[in-house]
C-alpha cells in the first residue's frame, strides 16, 4: 500500500504499485485537475508536482511517489485564498478551454518557486512542454509574469481596466 502526501495531507492508496499516478489521482482520489491527454507524458495535461518538480502523472508509476509530496492544481490554492498564479490567470483571461491549464499552472508554480523573477524566455521554456491549441500562450506568459510581480509584492494591477491600455 504506497503512501505519500497529496496536497499536504497523508494519502494511503490500495492499488498496485505499477498503476499510473494519474489513475489514482482521478479515479481513487476524485481529483479533476490533472487530465488524461496523450498518455505518454508528452502533452503536459496531467502535470503534477512531485517534491516541487513538475512530473507527468500519466506515466509515473505509483511506487515512484511513495514517501514523497505530490501537489495537484487542487493543492495550489483555494477559492478563498487562490495562488497568485490562479488569480493572474483569471485576470489575464489566460485560460480558454481549460484542458491544459492545470498542468500549466503546476509547472508555472514550480518555476516561480525556484526562480521568483523569471524572464519571458525562461517562462516560455518552462511552459514549452505543454500542448495548448487555444492560442492563449501570450496571455499565459503575461499571467505568469503578473503572478511573479504579485508574489514579489510589486505593484501590479489586480485586474484589467481600460486605463491599462496605451
Amino acid at each position: 500500500m504506497p503512501a505519500f502526501h497529496l496536497n499536504g495531507k497523508p494519502c494511503n492508496v490500495d492499488a498496485d504499485d505499477a498503476v499510473p499516478l494519474l489513475a489514482v489521482l482521478r479515479d481513487e482520489q476524485g481529483l479533476s485537475g490533472p487530465k488524461f491527454g496523450c498518455g505518454q507524458g508528452e502533452c503536459g495535461a496531467c502535470m503534477v508536482l512531485v517534491d516541487g518538480q513538475p512530473q507527468t502523472a500519466c506515466n509515473l508509476p505509483l511506487w515512484s511517489v511513495q514517501g514523497r509530496q505530490v501537489v495537484t492544481l487542487e493543492g495550489l490554492g483555494t477559492a478563498e485564498q487562490p495562488h497568485p498564479l490562479q488569480t493572474a490567470f483569471c485576470d489575464e483571461r489566460a485560460a480558454q478551454c481549460g484542458y491544459c491549464v492545470a498542468g500549466i499552472l503546476t509547472s508555472a508554480a514550480a518555476l516561480l518557486a525556484r526562480e521568483p523573477n523569471p524572464s519571458r524566455e525562461t517562462i516560455v521554456q518552462a511552459l514549452d512542454k505543454h500542448l495548448c491549441r487555444c492560442g492563449a500562450h501570450n496571455r499565459m506568459i503575461r499571467a505568469v509574469q503578473r503572478a511573479a510581480d504579485a508574489m514579489a509584492n510589486r505593484s501590479a494591477p489586480s485586474s484589467f481596466s481600460a486605463s491599462d491600455t496605451p
